[in-house]
């Protein structure tokens, strides 16, 4: 992850931003194209299960980092890349940014109004998706290394994982020919309702994906008649009416407040508020469920991130800050490799390290 500033709140070469993609690790400098940071790599490699990388995809090859050019120092070593369009391919040499892909793969088209321009999704989920794909795909291969002996090459892209995530939109064009529109609202492309609506002081997400809920629904808004309506009856009809129900259900829905509607609702519908983030986060904050966590740092105290969302029994989660640059780099070479403290101190002058 890139050191370069990045607002808000940065100091020096650290930075908010930076310390939430980086906690728990150490920190090694190391120039490649020096032999004797060449031969560093190697022997690491030897030690480790996995080296994984995040470079365009054309570099890994160029630097020596794929399994083919690993495999003599450790032929159970599992080699993954993480690049925007994968390593193989016309679009190989390309970078490429979260914002560009929601872009180019659609997401924009099918996120907002239908009237308004294209709108990409309020974070990086793209980035964050094809992160957990890449760290799934490496976990694999090295749970199959060490069955065999035999490592491999994990190549992901946040390109494909994009793909991968348009799921069953993929499948309703490739069979059907079918490409959702965008609905206003945030609405379901199929299902009704399952959607946004206002209320006296904000907004409410309901969604009916059962026919029981439907029938919940109608009940909870004192409408029971609208459930019997021929024109209702089912997904299909409902669906086929939209243009019919939904005033009415929006009509109903904003009569009272959000707190008012998720007394009747919850535990009957599935339904939430739409918050702000701030209002999750404090909430959050007070669950004791290990989403809020405290880190100390040097520079800005202590710092407040979100947690691990996985949790298995048995086990619990440290937290250490992200480090400085080269933070570690003693430390690796000493304990790991075995390296003296003499050959460390020429490493450093000679900025090998």
């Amino acid at each position: 992850m890139s050191r370069e500033p990045s607002p808000p709140y940065q100091i020096q070469d650290d930075s908010l931003y930076f310390q939430s993609f980086n906690r728990n690790k150490k920190s090694l400098t190391l120039n490649l194209g020096d032999p004797r940071g060449k031969d560093i790599f190697h022997r690491l490699v030897q030690v480790s299960h996995g080296v994984f990388n995040n470079l365009r995809g054309d570099i890994p090859d160029r630097l020596g980092l794929t399994y083919p050019s690993l495999r003599e120092h450790n032929p159970a070593i599992v080699c993954c890349s993480l690049s925007a369009f994968g390593r193989t391919g016309t679009l190989a040499a390309h970078p490429g940014y979260d914002y560009l892909i929601q872009a180019s793969a659609g997401y924009m088209q099918l996120t907002g109004e239908p009237a308004s321009p294209p709108a990409k999704c309020g974070v990086s989920v793209i980035d964050f998706a094809a992160g957990f794909a890449a760290a799934l795909g490496m976990m694999v291969g090295i749970y199959a290394s060490r069955r065999t002996g035999e490592g491999c090459e994990v190549d992901v892209s946040p390109m494909d994982t994009a793909h991968s995530m348009l799921n069953y939109f993929v499948a309703w064009y490739l069979n059907r020919g079918l490409e959702p529109p965008r609905i206003s609202n945030s609405a379901h492309a199929v299902l009704v309702p399952c959607q946004n609506f206002r209320t006296r002081n904000g907004f409410l997400a309901i969604f009916c994906a059962k026919e029981n809920f439907w029938r919940k629904l109608c009940e909870k808004l004192e409408r029971p008649g609208l459930a019997d309506d021929p024109r209702f009856a089912n997904f299909d009809l409902r669906f086929e009416h939209r243009d019919v129900l939904i005033p009415i259900l929006e009509e109903i829905v904003a009569q009272r407040s959000n707190e008012e509607w998720l007394g009747k609702l919850q535990g009957h519908v599935p339904c939430a508020p739409v918050r702000s983030m701030a209002e999750t986060l404090d909430e959050a904050a007070l669950a004791g469920n290990g989403m809020v966590v405290e880190i100390p740092h040097p520079a800005f105290g202590t710092i407040r991130e979100v947690g691990c969302p996985i949790k298995i029994s048995g086990t619990s989660v440290s937290y250490r800050r992200a480090p400085a640059l080269a933070e570690h780099s003693e430390e690796i070479l000493r304990d790991y490799l075995g390296y003296p403290a003499e050959e460390i101190a020429e490493l450093r002058r000679d900025g090998v390290i």
